[in-house]
């Protein structure tokens, strides 16, 4: 897939959980979540970033999600791999092994624990976009990193010749209007915060790398389809239901709300690796009312689109 194509990305791209089962990656789980995804309209795949637990998998683990992804994908949708790292030559390392398995892009956290400055910042992604063949997409996570990419920051990447765009999480949606306006449509522009979906859709942005797409997979792309097609009362609609889930899977640090949700329907099991834990019982409530207010409604939009409904559990 060329540059040119992943730039041109629009909609709900899915941020997948990694599922385990007895602390061993459960391959034939990923693989069904993978195509779940792919059947109810998500744009692209994202495994190993910050849903997907990157930072307790091993590289073998991480390069063997990679390649699942894209032996599910089987090029229908692109396969943007997590590949970041705090140490500049292992993030270049694992974008190159993920280009030899065939993803379409990379996706690099901003180095987290050393907390560079801006001009280590830049020089980190000019050296990795400068020795890999993929489209580098810039994560901007601060909460999670300890550093955040300024706004110049990523004004100076845009203009690396593999630099394509910005996963933002860092809540500051006034970037959105700067970056359309200094930047273009060329430059792709997603938010990471699912509550942040629509309104960033209605600053400028081009999409979203989803937590809650793991659960509503269709009522995720439908929002971005809403958008596109000027169908503003059901793109309203569809934001006030998916705040609903969105506020639920973050009462606790994610993956632990969604990957307990996903056990719960019967996708995957709910094993996360230490240092997380599983969901308070505190939180269990709140999360299993959100996820009743919308798996109805995401069967029903599964099916409104004819994509088939994979799950019996649903």
């Amino acid at each position: 897939m060329s540059y040119g194509m992943i730039s041109a990305l629009r909609g709900s791209m899915v941020a997948l959980i990694t599922p385990f089962k007895d602390d061993v990656l459960d391959e034939e789980a990923f693989v069904a979540l993978c195509e779940r995804q792919i059947e109810r309209g998500t744009a692209a795949l994202v495994p190993c970033g910050t849903t997907g637990e990157a930072s307790t998998l091993t590289q073998n683990e991480q390069l063997r999600l990679i390649e699942l992804a894209v032996k599910a994908a089987r090029g229908r949708v692109p396969v943007i791999a997590g590949a970041g790292s705090n140490c500049t030559a292992t993030a270049i390392e694992l974008v190159r092994q993920a280009e030899k398995i065939g993803a379409d892009a990379a996706l690099c956290v901003a180095p987290y624990y050393n907390r560079p400055t801006q001009e280590g910042l830049f020089r980190h992604y000019q050296a990795i976009q400068a020795k890999t063949g993929l489209p580098i997409l810039l994560y901007d996570v601060p909460a999670r990193t300890g550093t955040g990419l300024a706004t110049e920051t990523v004004l100076r990447l845009a203009d690396l010749p593999g630099i394509i765009g910005l996963k933002d999480a860092s809540g500051d949606l006034s970037r959105v209007e700067t970056f359309r306006a200094r930047l273009g449509e060329g430059f792709l522009r997603l938010t990471g915060n699912d509550g942040e979906a629509a309104a960033s859709l209605s600053l400028g942005g081009h999409g979203c790398i989803s937590v809650c797409a793991n659960v509503t997979p269709a009522l995720c792309a439908s929002l971005h389809r809403a958008w596109a097609e000027n169908d503003f009362s059901r793109f309203l609609y569809l934001r006030e239901l998916l705040e609903i889930l969105a506020a639920a899977m973050f009462l606790e640090t994610n993956p632990i709300p969604v990957k307990w949700a996903l056990a719960r329907l019967g996708l995957c099991g709910d094993g996360l690796r230490l240092p997380l834990t599983q969901l308070s019982g505190q939180h269990e409530g709140a999360v299993r009312h959100a996820l009743d207010a919308v798996i109805s409604h995401e069967m029903d939009e599964a099916r409104r689109f004819a994509m088939p409904i994979r799950t019996a559990a649903e």
